[in-house]
């Protein structure tokens, strides 16, 4: 049994009972508080606060500081190095809770810093993830207006239910507060190589969980990225939705050769969405297993590389749509789905935008699944891998256009001196490409975006006053090199190489931005600003005789909060970023930057903002391993 303790008692326990907030809509956090990870279940990352605004963003100062336990649980042991610190707290009734790396949960006074409680149910001592390692994004809150609890997913795989108020364990809920996620699905699993990063989604009285499974496995067996729903008072089981669908459920036919009875992965590893009012959950689901050669799960792979809207209630398919058919790329849903209502030609519309890591974000109606704008089935390049059979054709928006770059050519690369681009033009050369969803090679095929951009797990931000989604993405192309696999190791006949594309002189291989900040307007599914993200090598460039490019995009940034008043992200900070790390406040009409608040460390988790005492707080997560926290900034 997982070893419970509670390394600081209670400091100051909440004197009263924890009030309900109010029943969340689409619009943004409300009244002041931050009660889900997007700020509303929808996932909008907006709160309609105007206390801070571009009159006086730049007497922003920081207010307090909370240094996170896991530096001195790690010490200089690396094993138990955490990776960056990706959190988001909640914030209910002026207490902010929060998930540390090693799943240690906090609670925190919303005005002071001073930390309540903590919770560490020593999820670390199972060892270090395979996926991943040590990484979180928060918890899950709910009430009934009686109790109030917090939902944990862990590390190692459980489901904890604490009181909000103490941080004790609910004894009721599953064997004495958790509940093994290891345990009922339809496979043995490895526990190291099924964790859980993102927090509980919680609609009516179900607590919906999902997975991060080790994405490089070296088996065609893997886990299964099903998702679970749980009676949310006592943890009982009460359904169970399978990613991969099998014998006799829809979608199975697009496994070949029945390879559904031992594909795994599929899993919403990333924040899931809701609407309370409607009782749906929207999953964005990740590739199935081995990311790159499918040769042995032939067929389009439903519920992979898909959008899927279940009743919370019953676990039950309501819609569904696939983004990447026949999975090749790591193009996984990265980012929890954006619920919008909005009007286009005159129809008011419940959305849900999805953005992706190809640069594409595809908008369907939330309530039906049908598209806002047409969606076209567009042939693409056929695969070169003996036993591979690539799609055809993949699914292209008309709208929104793309807000990444797709796709590799010659006109593309690097060309500011021509020593850079002649070198860059060597290393194409090396490589196939081509356009979007160009297969991966036996020689190595140049994908872009790569793994880590257009959009990843940091999502989008929407503005309910304006209709415009706010999308942070990064240019980011990479080498996928496909090798036969050593049959002593590995059942598959084919697995990923090396990954890595160094461009000339250490500079990217294609021409700037190497990042951007997108303002989408949902009314018209056309953009309404795009702007650089970041300064990039910029200074590297004036140094070898270049004229000042301006700024090029890249470094390190954080998701965006969007506000009454103003648009913020984390910016700068971190290795080889030339910006010092800042908090930006950009003009939410044009993207200009209004004023960049200098932080103490470069910032890692996606902001939120709150009121409480009558000062609107911004608080955000920054470093890493031993020095990692949260910072809280407000006025004078």
């Amino acid at each position: 049994m997982t070893a419970q303790r509670t390394i600081v008692t209670i400091a100051c326990l909440l004197l009263t009972a924890l009030v309900a907030p109010p029943a969340l809509a689409q619009h943004g956090a409300p009244d002041g508080q931050w009660p889900s990870y997007g700020g509303d279940d929808g996932s909008t990352k907006y709160a309609p606060l105007d206390q801070i605004d571009a009159g006086n963003v730049d007497r922003l100062q920081v207010a307090w500081q909370w240094e996170s336990p896991d530096g001195g649980i790690a010490g200089d042991n690396r094993r138990l190095t955490p990776a960056g610190f990706k959190a988001t707290p909640l914030m209910i009734d002026g207490v902010l809770y929060i998930r540390t790396s090693l799943s240690i949960v906090a609670a925190i006074d919303a005005r002071t810093g001073e930390q309540l409680w903590v919770q560490d149910v020593g999820s670390y001592e199972s060892g270090r993830p395979t996926n991943l390692g040590f990484n979180s994004r928060g918890v899950a809150h709910w009430t009934d207006g009686d109790e109030a609890r917090i939902f944990l997913a862990t590390s190692d795989a459980h489901l904890w239910s604490f009181d909000a108020a103490t941080g004790r364990p609910i004894g009721r809920f599953g064997s004495d507060g958790k509940i093994d996620l290891t345990q009922g699905l339809r496979r043995e699993v490895d526990r190291s190589a099924y964790q859980v990063i993102s927090p509980p989604m919680v609609v009516g009285d179900v607590v919906i969980v999902d997975s991060s499974i080790a994405d490089g496995p070296r088996y065609k067996t893997a886990p299964p990225g099903d998702i679970r729903g749980f009676d949310v008072r006592t943890g009982e089981l009460r359904w169970i939705f399978h990613t991969v669908p099998q014998e006799g459920e829809f979608g199975n036919d697009a496994w070949e050769d029945d390879s559904w009875t031992y594909t795994g992965n599929a899993n919403a590893w990333s924040i899931m969405s809701a609407d309370q009012d409607l009782g749906y959950v929207y999953l964005p689901i990740g590739t199935p297993t081995n990311d790159w050669y499918g040769g042995h799960r032939l067929g389009n792979n439903l519920f992979a590389e898909s959008l899927v809207c279940l009743d919370a209630a019953t676990g039950e398919r309501v819609w569904h749509f696939q983004m990447v058919h026949h999975g090749l790329w790591d193009y996984d849903l990265p980012a929890a789905p954006t619920l919008v209502d909005i009007t286009v030609d005159g129809r008011d519309i419940k959305a849900v935008a999805q953005v992706s890591k190809q640069g594409f974000t595809y908008v369907f109606d939330r309530v039906t699944g049908e598209p806002v704008w047409p969606i076209e089935e567009r042939p693409v390049a056929a695969s070169s891998v003996p036993g591979e059979r690539a799609s055809p054709t993949q699914p292209f928006p008309t709208k929104p256009p793309a807000f990444e770059r797709q796709g590799i050519s010659v006109d593309g690369l690097i060309d500011f001196t021509p020593e850079l681009r002649a070198e860059a033009e060597e290393i194409l050369a090396q490589h196939e490409y081509g356009d979007l969803f160009h297969p991966p090679s036996l020689k190595g095929t140049i994908q872009m975006p790569g793994w880590g951009g257009g959009a990843n797990w940091y999502g989008a931000g929407f503005d309910p006053d304006t209709g415009y989604l706010f999308v942070p993405s990064r240019t980011s192309p990479i080498s996928v090199v496909l090798e036969e696999a050593d049959p002593e190791r590995s059942d598959f006949r084919y697995m990923r190489g090396r990954s890595g594309l160094r461009g000339p002189q250490g500079f990217p291989l294609v021409k700037p931005p190497y990042s951007r900040l997108t303002a989408i307007d949902l009314k018209t599914g056309d953009f309404a600003w795009q702007v650089t993200l970041g300064d990039g090598p910029r200074q590297r460039l004036i140094e070898l005789g270049v004229p000042d490019p301006g700024p090029l995009g890249g470094g390190a940034f954080t998701g965006p909060v969007v506000t009454k008043t103003l648009l913020f992200l984390g910016l700068g900070g971190g290795r080889g970023s030339e910006q010092p790390p800042a908090l930006n406040a950009f003009d939410k009409a044009t993207g200009e930057i209004v004023h960049a608040v200098e932080v103490p460390a470069t910032l890692t988790g996606t902001p939120m903002t709150y009121m409480v005492g009558g000062k609107q707080y911004i608080v955000a997560a920054y470093g890493s391993g031993a020095e990692a926290g949260l910072v809280a900034l407000a006025l004078p």
